[in-house]
């Protein structure tokens, strides 16, 4: 009996402490200043610095500080933890160590908070996925979805992700989407809030206080019909609500929403409500090419609800203007003047402003001549020397990378443009399609970026050409709508490769390395 009462004082003290620890993280979460965070997205694998899940340390370190400089106190993190398989590869194990080391510097260096992502219901195919390194793994290549029908299949699946979140015990929230990927055919809500209580359980395991964020995207049940007929559509605003009353009947505190301004307008709960401003930095899956000249991302960064605002980009060494835009906008600065971004310039790289901001402007510009010209400046620039400025963390250690960067994307936008004005006047597509080839292998064999950007491919859709058309819709195999879908993404990772392959063979040109 003694010991009995021993053990249930000791039990009793620590759910007390562990209640006591979620009070007070729900009291920091609604009494914390506002928050402005980037999400680093890892989905696909391409080139360093492109791709954040190449990033090292160091890397972290200078763009968080970039960010910091911005106004930002806070980052989500992807780090891809679905297709990590059983056992984990040494790199996936680094990562890991990666990631729990960028979570430790963001909050003793900078003082930001960090979240991590999740898929509700993704896990590896182990003999898959530990066929690649972390790096170079394709994710809907790797993937299972599992049936939250199913309790053994979740029981399993939390048992890994336990062992993998355990070692990221850090982190300050856990946000989890409610689709894409995620979702399973005929899935009820019900089902969704159930992934959620045996997240929170985990959560609590790992570290109480921990904060489960429900990420309120296309919604679960429109994922699983989407699944069941392989046609999507966004979830209905009942289902929302529905899902929303599921999870306050549960004790999942503390726990907040992600969502877009017009989700956040119509269930209220300001102070749980983060604005997830997605595709105002950046859209997804794009080529690589930076954004800049409109108001989106400044304006997504200005709506900023009570408890603060998540922009997002894909390439982030690629997208500074933006992300500039974002955090003036998130911090309550005026829209950003043109001596705005020349003196942003200027601080990525010392006295080359000018030359900057004219490449940013021209990027996005119909003017061939113009972009070529610029594009010879930055080449003959980028070969001598350069004086990184005090937000050179976001130049990820190179200021010649940075502008030759510049110098790709205009030579690639000017045949781009070249391209489309041939197609538009009827004339012979051959000699334009063939500098197209060019700038867009050279621009890919810096970054490395093979997943789709099919709504970005302009001109090429109107060539009618059958090899190119196959890449924009492939031919599905799978006997589902289900196995379609899945088969769908799968095929958009290799969307670059794919394409320039098609674009040489119908210019009658030798197999390219474009695959390698």
């Amino acid at each position: 009996m003694f010991i009995r009462t021993i053990l249930i004082t000791s039990i009793s003290l620590v759910l007390g402490q562990a209640q006591l620890l979620k009070a007070e993280a729900q009291e920091a979460t609604t009494q914390a200043e506002p928050i402005v965070a980037m999400y680093v997205h890892q989905h696909w694998p391409y080139n360093h610095p492109y791709a954040a899940r190449t990033w090292t340390v160091e890397d972290w370190r200078g763009y968080l500080d970039g960010l910091h400089r911005l106004g930002f106190n806070a980052v989500v993190i992807w780090p891809v933890l679905e297709t990590m398989p059983e056992p984990l590869t040494p790199s996936d194990r680094e990562n890991l160590l990666k990631i729990a080391r960028v979570i430790d510097l963001a909050h003793a260096e900078f003082r930001m908070r960090v979240y991590v992502v999740l898929c509700p219901n993704v896990i590896a195919d182990s003999a898959t996925a530990g066929q690649a390194t972390f790096e170079h793994r394709h994710f809907f290549h790797s993937d299972i979805r599992i049936n939250p029908a199913e309790p053994e299949a979740v029981e399993l699946m939390i048992q890994r992700r336990s062992k993998l979140l355990a070692r990221l015990a850090g982190m300050d929230g856990l946000f989890i989407i409610d689709s894409d990927p995620g979702g399973y055919p005929g899935s009820t809500n019900a089902e969704f809030v159930f992934l959620l209580v045996e997240h929170r359980k985990l959560l609590d395991r790992i570290r109480p206080g921990i904060e489960l964020i429900y990420w309120m995207w296309a919604g679960w049940p429109a994922y699983a019909r989407y699944y069941e007929s392989g046609h999507f559509e966004w979830g209905k605003p009942e289902e929302f609500d529905e899902a929303l009353s599921l999870i306050e009947a549960e004790d999942l505190e503390p726990w907040g929403i992600a969502c877009t301004v017009q989700r956040a307008r119509r269930i209220g709960r300001s102070e749980r409500v983060l604005l997830l401003q997605y595709g105002a930095i950046e859209g997804e899956p794009t080529m690589p090419i930076t954004n800049f000249g409109s108001d989106q991302a400044y304006n997504a960064g200005r709506a900023a609800a009570l408890r603060g605002v998540v922009g997002n980009a894909q390439t982030h060494c690629v997208q500074l203007p933006n992300t500039f835009a974002f955090s003036r906008g998130a911090t309550g600065r005026p829209l950003p003047t043109d001596a705005d971004y020349l003196q942003f310039a200027n601080d990525l790289i010392v006295g080359q402003g000018d030359l900057i901001l004219a490449a940013w402007e021209a990027i996005g510009s119909n003017e061939p001549a113009r972009q070529r010209e610029l594009a010879d400046r930055l080449e003959k620039v980028a070969d001598g020397s350069l004086l990184p400025g005090p937000l050179k963390g976001l130049l990820f250690g190179s200021p010649r990378r940075f502008m030759r960067d510049l110098m790709f994307q205009l030579r690639y936008q000017a045949a781009m443009a070249e391209l489309t004005a041939a197609v538009d006047a009827g004339a012979d597509t051959r000699p334009p399609l063939a500098r197209y080839l060019t700038a867009l292998e050279d621009w890919y064999g810096q970054h490395g970026y093979k997943n789709t950007w099919a709504w970005q491919v302009g001109p090429l859709s109107r060539l009618k050409n059958e090899r190119i058309d196959q890449v924009l819709a492939p031919s599905l195999r799978a006997a589902t709508p289900f196995g379609r879908v899945k088969e769908n993404l799968a095929l958009a990772e290799t969307f670059t490769p794919r394409m320039i392959e098609a674009i040489r063979r119908t210019l009658d040109l030798p197999a390219g390395d474009a695959n390698k």
